[in-house]
């Protein structure tokens, strides 16, 4: 039976693992700097996850167990504190992995909640965990007052794409993250 909770600190390296597979493998390399690599990478994020202060932190993750194994996860915050959590991974990246991004575009503003990461561990796809990973984020943003929950997809992931809209989100415009062209879509 999988359970969808609240996540704890000392999940953070399987979060951080998960993380990163909602990036993919080129977008985590993207945002290193010359000579790092995606075992640097995976370092710094299970920091980040680990932080209380930070867009990634265990604090702004749901996670979906399987008895003691983490296999999915959904990350969001309130987008207003966008820029605030965002510090976190600006410091991070120039220590860890070589590359300022104090310039990155914003992917979120006020008045969503920025679902930025979801995703479920390969062997335990297809059975619905996403959906439920999403519907407890929506739960989420009620609890926090928020009227929507935005996200971005990548425009080369379909599959994603319907996941989100099978569960009632709808396109509001274009943008790029992280190297891709996304789709901003909202709940």
């Amino acid at each position: 039976m999988i359970e969808v909770r609240e996540a704890t600190k000392n999940l953070a390296a399987e979060i951080a693992c998960l993380i990163m597979t909602a990036m993919t493998d080129d977008c985590c390399l993207y945002f290193c700097g010359e000579g790092y690599e995606l075992e640097d990478f995976r370092k710094m994020m299970t920091i980040l996850v680990e932080r209380e202060d930070s867009q990634y932190s265990y604090q702004n993750t749901l996670v979906a167990m399987d008895a003691d194994k983490v296999v999915g996860i959904s990350v969001s915050y309130d987008g207003e504190r966008l820029h605030e959590l965002r510090h976190a991974f600006i410091e991070a990246a120039k220590e860890h992995i070589g590359k300022d991004h104090s310039g990155m575009d914003d992917e979120t503003q006020a008045g969503e909640l920025y679902l930025d990461s979801l995703a479920v561990l390969p062997e335990y796809r297809r059975q619905g965990i996403a959906r439920k990973l999403l519907l407890a984020t929506k739960e989420r943003a009620n609890l926090l007052g928020l009227p929507r929950v935005g996200l971005l997809v990548d425009k080369d992931n379909p599959v994603g794409e319907a996941l989100y809209t099978s569960v009632g989100f709808q396109y509001v415009n274009d943008n790029q993250w992280g190297g891709h062209p996304m789709k901003h879509l909202i709940l």
